[in-house]
């Protein structure tokens, strides 16, 4: 709580209730506060692939795999077949490398997993071949956005899903923030925004079967499990005290990139960001 100096002009009112109202209930309210919320971790998106009852050898195509731990984690859950994109050829290289170590001790892991150069908005696989897109963390990238989603609708087999994870900004993240956040992160800001995502689901002939905003949840699941938020955190702070010292070292692009990514962290945590996650459908066209 702030202190105020002799002479100052105070509120008596504010004084009160912080200073003996709140006071008098500050240590209960910090035991709650102490008490976890149960949140939610990155663990439900297989529970809710888990819901789709997939048969096993069914496909999957796992948009923006990046490593591919995903992929790998799909095909060994689900017993599915899974095929990973990504532009990125470093991301290609390691999760290649990766199968090979986990088909070691998973024989026929291998065959069922592949992975090869793609983008989102144009996949390297055929119309209504693909049972489950699944797309976490990506989105954001995308500067065609409803070229990705109609990409996603003309994979998808009848009765398919795509499982999409997307975050996006809330009100409470101020427009100064956005404009050097954004841009930082690689991020599309209109893709930061739910009515644009949802405007170019349905424009892609999607349905949207379930939204779930998650909000805090997996800022507080981190924190909680990993103390994650708190080190981006204290990252942050010390990238901003003597930014010299890292800009010297690693250069300003890389600077930017690694405080971008602490307060990625932090403004979720405290609801500036808020991510969320759609079961994607495709529409059936309208009988008349």
């Amino acid at each position: 709580m702030p202190r105020y100096t002799a002479g100052a002009v105070v509120n008596s009112a504010f004084l009160s209730q912080s200073y003996d109202s709140y006071a008098r209930i500050e240590e209960q309210f910090n035991d709650a506060l102490d008490r976890s919320l149960d949140p939610r971790g990155p663990d439900m998106l297989f529970d809710l692939v888990a819901e789709l009852a997939l048969q096993p050898g069914a496909v999957a195509l796992d948009v923006g795999c990046g490593e591919g731990r995903h992929a790998i984690e799909l095909a060994k859950r689900f017993e599915l077949s899974v095929l990973g994109i990504d532009p990125v050829p470093r991301h290609i290289g390691i999760a290649t490398q990766d199968l090979e170590r986990e088909s070691a001790a998973s024989p026929g892991l291998g065959s069922a997993i592949g992975f090869e150069l793609g983008s989102a908005e144009k996949l390297p696989v055929k119309e209504a071949s693909v049972d489950l897109v699944w797309c976490r963390d990506v989105l954001v990238h995308i500067e065609d956005l409803d070229t990705a989603y109609a990409e996603f609708r003309r994979v998808l087999k009848p009765g398919g899903r795509a499982l999409v994870y997307q975050m996006f900004a809330t009100d409470r993240l101020e427009p100064r923030e956005a404009s050097w956040l954004l841009p930082t992160m690689g991020c599309v800001p209109a893709n930061m925004q739910p009515d644009y995502t949802e405007a170019a689901i349905q424009a892609a002939g999607l349905q949207i079967d379930r939204c779930i905003v998650l909000g805090t949840e997996w800022g507080e699941h981190g924190q909680e499990s990993t103390g994650k938020g708190g080190r981006k955190l204290l990252h942050s702070a010390r990238l901003l005290r003597d930014p010299n010292r890292y800009i010297q070292q690693y250069g300003r692009e890389n600077y930017d990139i690694a405080l971008g990514d602490c307060l990625w962290h932090i403004y979720r945590l405290i609801g500036k960001l808020s991510d969320h996650v759609y079961v994607l459908s495709p529409r059936q066209p309208c009988l008349t």
